[in-house]
Order: C-alpha cells, then sequence, then structure tokens
C-alpha cells in the first residue's frame, strides 16, 4: 500500500491541532479537500482516523497507532535532511521546544537569539507548558526538547542539569510583607496578587498550589509578561510570584521588596531532556549544547 506523504502530513497536523480546520490551514489547502483527502486515507486504511467530539478531532485507537508512526517517520526525514545539509550551505531544520514559564523568560531567551543569529536556516518553534506536563510532550514526540522543573530520572528521556532558579514574592516597597525575609505562601495568598497570564505555566502553578492549601488567589490583574507584572507590583498593585531569575537589572536596582519562600518547591532545579531513543539531527544537538553551555545559565548550576 502506497502513501502520500502530503497526506501523511496533514494527518499529523489534524491530530496536533484535533482541528480539522486548523490541519488544512497548516498545508494551505482548504477544509473541503482536506476532508476529502483524509477520507480517501481512512478508505485506503479501512478503519476510522478520528472521532468527532466536543473537544474537535480526537484520533481513534487506529489512528492513535497511526500518530506514533507518522511522527517518528517525519523525525527520520528531519535526521535525512539534517546528515544530507551538512554537504550543502545553509543548514536547515526546526527544533520544537517545550519549557515552563520561568525558564522561557529567565534563561532561554537571550540564548536563543544567539542560536538563531548562528544558524539562519533553523527555526525554533516554542511552547510553554506546565512542568508535569513536558516530559510526556517530549516522550509523545510533540516536542524535541524540553525544560521542566521536576524530577531527573524519568523513564525513557535523557536529562541534562540545566540551571537553577527560585521562586519568590514580590511586593511594593512600602508593603506590610516588605519587613519580612522569608514568608510561607498560605500567608501571601491573604494580600492581592498581580499574576501573568491565565494561560500561563507561572500562574497555573501559583492558583494550583493555592487549591492545596485550600485557598484561592486574589488576583486584581493578569499581565502579559513578568516585566509587565513588575511594573504593576512597583505601582502597588499587589504582590506577585516569580523567579528569581527574571529580576534583572532594572528590577535590581528599584526598590521593589523581594521575599524568599519558606517552601521547599521554591529552589526549582530546571532540567534538560530528549528522548533516550532518539537520534537527533545535528542542528538539535547543536541546540542543546547553546542551551546547557550559556554562561549566565551555566553558572547557577555551580552556584545551586
Amino acid at each position: 500500500m502506497r502513501y502520500e506523504l502530503s497526506d501523511l502530513r496533514l494527518f499529523l497536523e489534524i491530530a496536533q491541532a484535533r482541528s480539522l480546520t486548523a490541519g488544512a490551514a497548516a498545508v494551505f489547502i482548504t477544509p473541503s479537500a482536506a476532508s476529502y483527502r483524509l477520507k480517501n486515507l481512512e478508505q485506503a486504511l479501512g478503519t476510522a482516523l478520528f472521532e468527532r467530539t466536543p473537544r474537535g478531532m480526537d484520533p481513534t485507537p487506529a489512528g492513535e497507532a497511526m500518530l506514533a508512526h507518522v511522527r517518528e517517520l517525519f523525525e527520520g526525514i528531519e535526521r535525512m535532511q539534517g546528515d544530507v545539509s551538512r554537504f550543502v550551505s545553509g543548514v536547515k531544520g526546526q527544533v520544537r521546544l517545550a519549557a515552563n514559564s520561568s525558564s522561557l523568560n529567565g534563561f532561554v531567551t537571550p540564548t536563543l537569539g544567539r542560536f538563531l543569529v548562528a544558524y539562519p536556516g533553523i527555526d525554533v518553534e516554542i511552547e510553554e507548558r506546565q512542568s508535569e506536563a513536558i516530559p510526556a510532550a517530549v516522550l509523545a514526540r510533540e516536542a524535541d526538547v524540553g525544560i521542566f522543573a521536576g524530577p531527573s530520572d524519568v523513564q525513557g528521556l535523557v536529562t541534562h542539569a540545566y540551571a537553577v532558579d527560585r521562586l519568590v514574592i514580590a511586593a511594593p516597597a512600602g508593603h506590610v510583607l516588605a519587613a519580612h525575609q522569608r514568608i510561607r505562601l498560605g500567608a501571601a495568598l491573604d494580600f492581592d496578587f498581580v499574576c501573568m497570564a491565565r494561560a500561563s505555566s507561572n500562574y497555573l502553578f501559583l492558583r494550583d498550589s493555592a487549591q492545596r492549601l485550600g485557598k484561592t488567589v486574589r488576583a486584581r490583574l493578569h499581565g502579559h509578561s513578568f516585566d509587565a507584572v513588575l511594573a504593576l507590583v512597583d505601582a502597588g498593585v499587589g504582590i506577585a510570584l516569580v523567579p528569581s531569575s527574571v529580576l534583572g537589572r532594572r528590577w535590581q536596582a528599584n526598590p521593589l521588596a523581594i521575599i524568599e519562600l519558606d517552601e521547599l518547591w521554591a529552589l526549582r532545579r530546571l532540567s534538560l531532556l530528549v528522548r533516550k531513543d532518539a537520534r537527533l539531527p545535528g542542528f538539535i544537538t547543536e541546540f542543546v549544547s547553546f542551551l546547557l553551555d550559556d554562561p549566565q545559565v551555566a553558572v547557577t548550576r555551580a552556584s545551586g
């Protein structure tokens, strides 16, 4: 049985987006054309690949089995392109990175800029996720590289110590908490917060931690970046849970009160991970080296 790569790519895009329309857009065809091609693929296979649900297009058991093989197929094609590209001018490819908000905002971005300048033919797709979901995303081949705060011995994955960070409470200089050097999260939750976006891993972690304490987060506002959140804290709107890595020179020079959290989870040991069974293209290996060898990142490992 022969399969067209274009049909398999369409299948992959629909499965990843859980949407026929989004999958069609990803391969630059109309939804009606995508529906026709998907129907032909299902007829050729003799089984349905998707079930339409309120959540969208969910792969059937047969679709899940096929999805694993199709992801492996396109990874092999990418490795082939990476190997061949060594013999031609200009390496081309894409790296998919899943990371939590602390690593993205505190560490990854400067390294990313240098990597993209050094490799103009390589694109990087970034997805922010909660730490708990990142190992599964890498294992499921939804990401090539993951950075998360969590255990370093995840089955099926190779992990590297990446960076050490700490979650702290930032408060206005005149705030009642400014007199404290350390505080429990439960006590901090008695005050108004300025939070990151509702879908951010930072806010979801704060919300879930509060729920485990039987409390809720009194969020006055959700900001789009840590800089915006800290500016609102500085203006006296509320306090914020932030990684210390985002407190650059601007905020270290400002009269914000930084209070350590008396919680075991406040110290965040970030790990970088890839699949153990993956033969990574050279450009992904180089991307991992860029991340691990960044001096500003490496110094946190030495001090942590």
